[in-house]
């Protein structure tokens, strides 16, 4: 929220001396943080002129340029009347810009003066031909908007006639002096998004005196007089309040006053028109959203109902919307000119021509506004108010404040009559005991200080022995629990005042074994070269149609969430390659090809559960209670995925390097189990996204827990990544589970080892792991086994390839003999031959 001090001021009596830094530090202690002190910048000699005369001059490239004589108030005789000429001291300056003529009212910058939006120190300097002795200055030197000064969008500012006398300060009368503090808002604080509700914190946070800009005189409610335009609310529950006002006679040539369109402007919105302006000034300055219809382009009453399912309607931004069964509208006799709480329609949309308003103030459901915000992807600041909540009392106040504006600067005529229908909701009230205040913050706050500080705050408070009983004001609908009590009171206390005590901790147990297991596992990977990244657990059909899964994969059933940051996202993800992946390609996109990422986190797979039960914050859940809670949550396992891209080692002066290719991601895997304690099993597989030829499914006691190797190509293009990435994703949690709870303990032998090489012939699908599985099992002075080359070609049948092995052979209790080496290389042949079909080479 975009707060401009001196519009503030209009509403609490703030100290004259009082900096913008101070004020913005008070309300940052009140809960509304600043995140910006915004001002002009311009600063020296900027001064407002008037144009004695004027030379147009052609140039060789073709430009001309008016050389002026301008009044800047320099005269020495005050009483001097203007006459153009050498009679009045002027200056000359050189302006490229044709929208202006002798006589014309100007804003000069004189040597001296800084313009942040031009960058440096205006000063004479000769240019044309002539010493120009100043700038006259447009809306873009000014970092102002053209639409405050109509006809200066390709020139100069041009003033009115009666704007001031030349060589007043222009900086004060163009605003330029305001200073704007931007805030976040939190989005439970709707009415801190307007001038009314940051002037009534500022009043309770300094302690002066606030004036309610909402404390104008309502009209009286009548259904049959002209100005009480006919509506029908059909749906109370999605339109609890509804109020309407009539103006005719507004001047279509009626333009904005001045001193609006900059508030408009400070606060970061534009100035369009009149009409349109009025009801963004309104809304800016009381937090209510209004929207105001061309009466006469209106067909019959206005009725609030549910759209129709597939019923479309055109807002305000030109698309073309199709409205579902959750969305409100505003319909005349020809259907939806409206979309309820959140955008107008294009069809009945105040213009230039306008002469009759219809002005509409409603309190919309907050949770349906929200619902159709995200639905229909539209973004606007009467949905970004009316989702948070705002004060249903004030329907009827807001739109005689609209009407008594556009009567006194667009020359209508109020009708008589308010359409008025439906009564405001009121707030729950909250009952707490009087000592949690004081309980809670460590604070001495007695009952007095919490009544006092709640009153200002707008409550009413009933005391009964040690129990208050708090309602809430119309405009807090975030005041529902004892706890949101606690905060207003302390806002107002001061968090300042919370003692800073270091809580006792209490004793730990340390990490528990899978927790241990897990710190490992990322040890390790790091260990490998891989970068641990943290990705948002959430997926959509999109996602899942990138990875190329099969309509029938088990995958794609995704835990949906009640209320998704994005609809494109609406579920929680059954595998870690999604946001991965997303990743990688962010990574890749940004010029790092060679990219290694690795995850450690969650997935989410459905099941059938109970629901959720909702207890209080008033305690801390009982066991059973913490038990039942996690009965009703889906099956969360642990994973482990990585991707790699580009090179796996760099080139440098040792070699020129290597790509990554899927026994890298393969043998990563291995390690990790290794390091586990974990054997795993690994056979050849063909999964979504994974390359059909070059996808390993690894196994644990036969059951299958994560996959490894190259992406399918259609899955790299997809994403936007090199050539032939490859990635990996295992269940990290079954591995955890399989892990022994003592590693078995290492054994060396001093005897001497003895080497062996095989060449074995085996099927192209035998994968390589089977067959040095089943040569290392042969014998028990087979101590390692390690695949050295791999050879297709003539020597070797068609279908099948060679795989060559090298062994390491030892024995704990002696020196191996030739036998023994005889009879292990044997065993190993046999071996291979009998698991895997290989035949010795």
């Amino acid at each position: 929220m975009r707060v401009p001090v001196s519009w503030l001021r209009d509403h609490v009596e703030l100290p004259a001396d009082l900096s913008a830094e101070a004020l913005a530090d008070r309300l940052t202690a009140f809960d509304l943080k600043l995140e910006e002190i915004v001002s002009s910048g311009v600063s020296g000699p900027l001064v407002v002129g008037r144009v004695l005369a004027l030379v147009k001059e052609p140039q060789k490239n073709g430009k001309t340029i008016n050389w002026c004589r301008v009044d800047v108030g320099e005269r020495n005789d005050p009483s001097v009347p203007d006459a153009p000429g050498d009679d009045v001291p002027s200056r000359g300056i050189v302006c490229g810009a044709h929208n202006f003529v002798e006589g014309d009212l100007v804003v000069v910058s004189l040597p001296g003066t800084v313009l942040p939006e031009v960058g440096f120190e205006i000063s004479a300097r000769k240019t044309y031909g002539h010493v120009s002795d100043g700038m006259i200055c447009s809306t873009a030197e000014l970092g102002l908007s053209a639409d405050a000064f109509p006809g200066s969008e390709d020139g100069i500012i041009v003033l009115p006639a009666d704007a001031a006398a030349p060589g007043a300060d222009a900086i004060a009368l163009l605003g330029l002096d305001q200073v704007v503090l931007d805030l976040e808002v939190n989005p439970d604080r709707a009415y801190a998004l307007s001038m009314r509700g940051v002037a009534r914190d500022a009043g309770i946070a300094l302690g002066v005196a606030f004036h309610d800009p909402a404390d104008v005189d309502a009209v009286e409610v009548a259904t049959d007089g002209p100005g009480a335009y006919p509506v029908v609310v059909d749906d109370p529950a999605a339109c609890p309040v509804f109020a309407a006002l009539t103006v005719e006679g507004i001047d279509p040539t009626a333009t904005t006053p001045a001193w609006m369109a900059r508030r408009i402007e400070l606060a970061g919105m534009r100035s369009i028109s009149l009409a349109v302006d009025v009801t963004n000034y309104v809304m800016l300055e009381l937090g209510f959203p209004i929207h105001g219809y061309d009466r006469a382009l209106l067909r019959g009453p206005l009725r609030v109902r549910r759209a129709t399912e597939g019923e479309q309607l055109t807002t305000l931004d030109g698309t073309v919307r199709t409205l579902t069964a959750e969305d409100a509208v505003v319909c005349d006799d020809r259907g939806p000119v409206g979309l309820g709480g959140v955008m107008g329609g294009e069809e009945v949309e105040m213009s230039a021509t306008t002469t009759d308003v219809v002005i509409e103030v409603a309190y919309w459901d907050p949770p349906m506004i929200a619902r159709t915000a995200r639905l229909q992807k539209v973004s606007s600041e009467a949905g970004k108010r009316n989702e948070r909540g705002v004060d249903p009392t004030l329907p009827a106040r807001v739109a005689r404040r609209v009407a008594d504006l556009l009567v006194e600067h667009g020359g209508g005529t109020l009708l008589p009559g308010l359409t008025l229908i439906g009564e405001p909701p009121v707030l729950g009230a909250v009952t707490l005991d009087a000592g949690l205040p004081a309980r809670i913050t460590g604070v001495d706050i007695d009952t007095p200080t919490a009544v006092a500080a709640l009153e200002a705050n707008g409550c009413t408070v009933e005391v009964a022995g040690d129990r208050l009983t708090v309602q809430p004001p119309p405009w807090r609908p975030d005041l529902t629990d004892p706890y949101d009590i606690v905060e207003e009171v302390l806002r107002v206390v001061g968090y300042d005042q919370v003692p800073s005590i270091l809580p006792t901790a209490p004793a730990g147990r340390g990490l528990t074994r899978a927790q241990q297991l897990r710190r490992r596992a990322g040890r390790v990977l790091a260990g490998d070269g891989l970068v641990e990244v943290k990705t948002f657990p959430f997926a959509g059909p999109a996602d899942l149609d990138r990875l190329g899964l099969p309509a029938d994969d088990p995958r794609r059933d995704l835990v949906l969430l009640a209320n998704p940051l994005s609809t494109e996202e609406p579920g929680l993800t059954t595998t870690l390659l999604t946001g991965l992946l997303r990743a990688a390609e962010l990574n890749v996109g940004r010029g790092h090809t060679d990219a290694a990422i690795v995850e450690l986190a969650r997935v989410f797979r459905p099941a059938e559960r109970p629901e959720a039960p909702i207890y209080g914050v008033d305690r801390r859940p009982t066991v059973d209670e913490l038990a039942a809670l996690d009965a009703a949550l889906p099956e969360q396992p642990h994973h482990v995925a990585l991707v790699m891209t580009g090179r796996r080692e760099l080139a440098d002066w040792s070699g020129p390097g290597r790509a990554a290719t899927w026994a890298d991601a393969l043998e990563i895997v291995r390690h990790l189990a290794t390091e586990l304690h974990v054997t795993l099993e690994v056979e050849a597989a063909s999964v979504a996204p994974w390359h059909p030829g070059r996808c390993a499914a690894m196994l644990l006691d036969g059951t299958v827990v994560g996959h490894a190797g190259e992406l399918h190509p259609k899955v790299v293009e997809a994403y936007g990544l090199p050539p032939r990435a490859v990635a990996a994703e295992v269940d990290l949690d079954a591995l955890i589970a399989a892990s022994p709870p003592v590693g078995p303990r290492p054994e060396f032998s001093t005897f001497p080892v003895a080497k062996e090489d095989l060449a074995l012939v085996v099927a192209d699908d035998v994968p390589a792991a089977r067959v040095a599985e089943a040569i290392a099992t042969a014998d028990p002075i087979i101590e390692s086994v390690r695949l050295f080359d791999v050879y297709t070609g003539d020597q070797v049948a068609e279908g099948h390839r060679s795989l060559a092995f090298a062994l390491r052979l030892r024995a704990p209790d002696r020196t191996l003999t030739e036998d023994d080496i005889r009879t292990a290389r044997e065993a190993a042949v046999a071996a291979a031959g009998a698991r895997c079909g290989a035949q010795l080479r």
